[in-house]
Protein backbone atom coordinates (compact mmCIF):
# COMPACT_ATOMS: atom_id res chain seq x y z
CA UNK A 1 0.00 0.00 0.00
CA UNK A 2 1.46 3.40 -0.97
CA UNK A 3 2.26 6.31 1.66
CA UNK A 4 0.25 9.06 1.71
CA UNK A 5 3.56 10.86 0.40
CA UNK A 6 3.73 8.57 -2.47
CA UNK A 7 -0.09 9.24 -3.37
CA UNK A 8 1.00 12.88 -3.22
CA UNK A 9 3.50 12.42 -5.49
CA UNK A 10 1.88 10.08 -7.77
CA UNK A 11 -0.84 12.48 -8.07
CA UNK A 12 1.42 14.99 -9.03
CA UNK A 13 3.27 13.48 -12.02
CA UNK A 14 -0.35 12.50 -13.05
CA UNK A 15 -1.46 15.54 -13.07
CA UNK A 16 1.37 17.18 -14.59
CA UNK A 17 1.53 14.77 -17.69
CA UNK A 18 -2.05 15.35 -18.35
CA UNK A 19 -1.35 19.52 -18.48
CA UNK A 20 1.94 19.27 -20.38
CA UNK A 21 0.58 16.51 -23.45
CA UNK A 22 -2.25 19.26 -23.78
CA UNK A 23 -0.27 22.85 -23.56
CA UNK A 24 3.40 21.19 -24.05
CA UNK A 25 6.15 21.57 -21.39
CA UNK A 26 6.98 25.24 -21.85
CA UNK A 27 3.24 25.97 -22.19
CA UNK A 28 3.12 24.33 -18.74
CA UNK A 29 3.85 26.20 -15.49
CA UNK A 30 4.93 25.35 -12.07
CA UNK A 31 1.90 27.21 -11.03
CA UNK A 32 -0.64 25.47 -13.53
CA UNK A 33 0.16 22.26 -11.89
CA UNK A 34 0.02 23.27 -8.20
CA UNK A 35 -3.77 24.80 -8.62
CA UNK A 36 -4.70 21.57 -10.75
CA UNK A 37 -3.48 19.25 -8.51
CA UNK A 38 -4.49 21.91 -5.35
CA UNK A 39 -1.10 21.59 -3.83
CA UNK A 40 1.15 24.11 -2.16
CA UNK A 41 4.28 25.28 -3.83
CA UNK A 42 5.97 23.95 -0.75
CA UNK A 43 4.48 20.37 -0.90
CA UNK A 44 5.37 20.37 -4.99
CA UNK A 45 9.08 21.04 -3.89
CA UNK A 46 8.97 18.36 -1.59
CA UNK A 47 9.02 15.81 -4.30
CA UNK A 48 11.00 17.75 -6.76
CA UNK A 49 13.77 20.16 -6.87
CA UNK A 50 12.06 21.97 -9.90
CA UNK A 51 10.15 22.00 -13.55
CA UNK A 52 13.32 19.83 -15.09
CA UNK A 53 13.28 17.24 -12.20
CA UNK A 54 9.48 17.27 -12.89
CA UNK A 55 10.27 16.08 -16.36
CA UNK A 56 12.89 13.78 -15.46
CA UNK A 57 10.65 11.52 -13.56
CA UNK A 58 7.94 12.01 -15.65
CA UNK A 59 9.65 10.37 -18.26
CA UNK A 60 11.10 7.69 -16.29
CA UNK A 61 7.44 6.74 -15.06
CA UNK A 62 6.11 6.85 -18.70
CA UNK A 63 8.71 4.65 -19.82
CA UNK A 64 7.87 2.50 -17.01
CA UNK A 65 4.39 2.26 -17.96
CA UNK A 66 4.82 1.87 -21.68
CA UNK A 67 7.16 -0.77 -20.95
CA UNK A 68 4.26 -2.80 -18.50
CA UNK A 69 1.78 -2.24 -21.42
CA UNK A 70 3.81 -3.77 -24.14
CA UNK A 71 4.52 -6.48 -21.48
CA UNK A 72 1.09 -7.46 -20.38
CA UNK A 73 0.22 -7.25 -24.40
CA UNK A 74 2.63 -9.72 -25.26
CA UNK A 75 1.76 -12.20 -22.41
CA UNK A 76 -1.75 -12.54 -23.21
CA UNK A 77 -0.70 -13.06 -26.87
CA UNK A 78 1.79 -15.54 -25.29
CA UNK A 79 -0.76 -17.71 -23.29
CA UNK A 80 -3.81 -17.90 -26.56
CA UNK A 81 -0.92 -19.27 -28.82
CA UNK A 82 2.52 -20.37 -28.85
CA UNK A 83 3.32 -19.82 -32.63
CA UNK A 84 5.17 -16.53 -32.98
CA UNK A 85 3.59 -14.83 -35.46
CA UNK A 86 0.16 -15.78 -34.25
CA UNK A 87 1.52 -13.79 -31.03
CA UNK A 88 2.28 -10.55 -32.99
CA UNK A 89 -0.98 -10.89 -34.60
CA UNK A 90 -2.80 -10.88 -31.13
CA UNK A 91 -0.64 -8.76 -30.08
CA UNK A 92 -1.20 -6.24 -32.79
CA UNK A 93 -4.80 -6.94 -32.18
CA UNK A 94 -4.81 -6.48 -28.40
CA UNK A 95 -3.68 -3.31 -28.70
CA UNK A 96 -5.67 -1.69 -31.23
CA UNK A 97 -8.45 -2.87 -29.22
CA UNK A 98 -6.67 -0.73 -26.12
CA UNK A 99 -6.48 1.79 -28.42
CA UNK A 100 -10.06 1.79 -29.12
CA UNK A 101 -11.39 1.35 -25.74
CA UNK A 102 -9.76 4.92 -24.27
CA UNK A 103 -12.23 7.01 -22.84
CA UNK A 104 -11.33 9.22 -25.99
CA UNK A 105 -8.57 10.05 -28.41
CA UNK A 106 -5.27 9.06 -26.99
CA UNK A 107 -3.77 11.84 -24.48
CA UNK A 108 -0.05 12.03 -26.25
CA UNK A 109 2.78 10.06 -26.11
CA UNK A 110 5.56 11.87 -23.52
CA UNK A 111 8.35 10.64 -25.47
CA UNK A 112 7.14 12.59 -28.70
CA UNK A 113 6.33 16.16 -26.53
CA UNK A 114 9.69 16.17 -25.35
CA UNK A 115 11.33 15.72 -28.55
CA UNK A 116 9.53 18.40 -30.51
CA UNK A 117 10.74 20.61 -27.34
CA UNK A 118 14.32 19.00 -26.34
CA UNK A 119 16.16 22.45 -26.76
CA UNK A 120 14.30 22.90 -22.95
CA UNK A 121 15.85 20.00 -21.64
CA UNK A 122 19.59 19.03 -20.49
CA UNK A 123 21.19 16.21 -21.99
CA UNK A 124 20.25 13.71 -19.02
CA UNK A 125 16.47 13.71 -20.39
CA UNK A 126 17.86 13.61 -24.22
CA UNK A 127 19.24 10.61 -23.53
CA UNK A 128 16.26 9.56 -22.03
CA UNK A 129 13.95 9.86 -24.22
CA UNK A 130 16.21 8.56 -26.96
CA UNK A 131 16.87 5.61 -25.02
CA UNK A 132 12.64 5.52 -24.85
CA UNK A 133 12.68 5.12 -28.74
CA UNK A 134 15.11 2.70 -28.57
CA UNK A 135 13.77 0.45 -26.04
CA UNK A 136 10.44 -0.02 -28.16
CA UNK A 137 12.37 -0.71 -30.86
CA UNK A 138 14.55 -3.89 -29.35
CA UNK A 139 10.80 -4.71 -28.01
CA UNK A 140 9.39 -4.79 -31.34
CA UNK A 141 12.60 -6.37 -33.40
CA UNK A 142 12.78 -8.79 -30.81
CA UNK A 143 9.03 -10.39 -31.62
CA UNK A 144 9.94 -10.40 -35.47
CA UNK A 145 13.31 -12.22 -34.99
CA UNK A 146 11.25 -14.87 -33.45
CA UNK A 147 8.87 -14.61 -36.15
CA UNK A 148 11.82 -15.11 -38.75
CA UNK A 149 13.21 -18.46 -37.45
CA UNK A 150 9.77 -19.65 -38.51
CA UNK A 151 8.25 -18.07 -41.28
CA UNK A 152 9.81 -16.57 -44.32
CA UNK A 153 8.44 -13.38 -46.09
CA UNK A 154 6.87 -13.24 -49.41
CA UNK A 155 8.75 -9.92 -50.23
CA UNK A 156 12.73 -9.78 -47.69
CA UNK A 157 12.12 -6.69 -45.53
CA UNK A 158 14.33 -5.55 -42.86
CA UNK A 159 12.83 -6.70 -39.55
CA UNK A 160 14.31 -2.95 -38.12
CA UNK A 161 12.37 -1.47 -40.36
CA UNK A 162 9.39 -3.24 -39.49
CA UNK A 163 9.78 -2.75 -35.70
CA UNK A 164 10.34 1.04 -36.45
CA UNK A 165 7.39 0.84 -38.86
CA UNK A 166 5.24 -0.05 -36.09
CA UNK A 167 6.66 3.21 -33.51
CA UNK A 168 5.82 5.44 -36.54
CA UNK A 169 1.99 3.62 -36.96
CA UNK A 170 1.75 4.26 -33.30
CA UNK A 171 3.24 7.80 -32.82
CA UNK A 172 1.61 9.16 -36.26
CA UNK A 173 -1.78 7.69 -34.90
CA UNK A 174 -1.56 9.23 -31.60
CA UNK A 175 -0.95 12.71 -33.87
CA UNK A 176 -3.10 12.17 -36.38
CA UNK A 177 -6.13 10.92 -34.25
CA UNK A 178 -5.96 13.97 -31.87
CA UNK A 179 -5.95 16.65 -34.90
CA UNK A 180 -9.09 14.76 -36.64
CA UNK A 181 -10.52 14.52 -32.73
CA UNK A 182 -11.33 10.77 -34.51
CA UNK A 183 -10.41 8.15 -31.79
CA UNK A 184 -10.26 5.20 -34.01
CA UNK A 185 -7.83 6.38 -36.66
CA UNK A 186 -5.26 4.75 -34.33
CA UNK A 187 -6.54 1.62 -33.82
CA UNK A 188 -7.72 1.27 -37.57
CA UNK A 189 -3.95 2.10 -38.54
CA UNK A 190 -3.19 -0.56 -36.41
CA UNK A 191 -4.89 -3.47 -37.59
CA UNK A 192 -4.20 -1.88 -40.90
CA UNK A 193 -0.33 -2.59 -40.12
CA UNK A 194 -1.52 -6.45 -38.70
CA UNK A 195 -3.24 -6.65 -42.40
CA UNK A 196 -0.37 -5.75 -43.75
CA UNK A 197 2.15 -8.27 -42.15
CA UNK A 198 -0.35 -11.27 -42.48
CA UNK A 199 0.22 -10.25 -46.54
CA UNK A 200 4.15 -9.90 -45.46
CA UNK A 201 4.35 -13.60 -44.35
CA UNK A 202 1.51 -15.32 -46.24
CA UNK A 203 -0.86 -15.94 -43.53
CA UNK A 204 -4.37 -16.02 -44.68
Amino acid sequence: MKTKGERTREHILETAEGIILQRGFVGTSIENILEQARITKGGFFYHFDGKIDLARKLLERYLVQDAEFFGMLEKQARDLSEDPLQQLLIFLKLMAQSMADLPGTHPGCLVAAFTYESQQFDDEIRTLTAEGARSWRRFFLELFTRIEEKYPMRTDQPLEELAEMLIVILEGGIIVSKIADNQQILPQQLLQYRNYLRLLYGDA
